[in-house]
């Protein structure tokens, strides 16, 4: 495997803070916007993007983390029906979902399939007045007819790919990787 760099460290906050820009001014504003970050890198870029939005517009936006992993439809070849059937109602919320434009925020889109999951999830607790997607990566190949309304970046990838984003852990910097698998393997 052969990996390079894609985005340092300061390109994923400047990426971020250019989306909470976009997000404001596409919604008219911060009031009445939450963000929702789909598990596991989702909601730090979620909360990130809402600092950004705070500094400049001086709204606090709610953010919530999803996890969808009951609504994958593709592991194990179908959605597990004792998964969805044990899905707890909805937490209380920062937020009126019907009075709300929800920010759907993830670190890489690839199929589809995730973002899917996770709009299966917000219409099981409540349906908002509108969805929006935000993702820091946008790598192409789509089974599904999803796009994002705001991107950091878009890669060109192959199918064998892989798209890695690496988080401040307090073990190095932070920084997203194009991974390549060796041509031979």
């Amino acid at each position: 495997m052969s990996s390079h760099q894609i985005m340092s460290a300061d390109e994923i906050g400047r990426a971020l803070v250019r989306i909470g820009h976009e997000v404001v001014e596409r919604h008219g504003g911060a009031r009445g916007l939450a963000l929702v970050g789909i598990e596991r890198r989702g909601p730090v870029l979620a909360q990130r993007i809402a600092a950004a939005i705070e500094a400049r517009e001086g709204v606090a936006v709610p953010v919530v983390a999803l996890d969808v992993s009951p609504y994958r439809d593709d592991r194990d070849g179908a959605i597990d029906a004792d998964a969805t059937a044990a899905i707890p109602p909805s937490p209380l919320r920062p937020y009126d979902p019907a009075a709300t434009t929800v920010v759907l925020v993830d670190d890489v889109l690839f199929t589809g399939r995730t973002v899917r999951a996770a709009l299966d999830a917000l219409v099981d607790h409540g349906r908002p007045a509108a969805v929006r997607l935000a993702v820091l990566i946008d790598r192409g190949h789509r089974e599904l007819p999803i796009r994002a309304d705001h991107v950091g970046k878009n890669v060109p990838t192959a199918l064998v790919d892989r798209v890695t984003l690496e988080l401040a852990d307090g073990q190095g910097g932070e920084r997203v990787l194009l991974v390549r698998p060796d041509p031979e393997a």
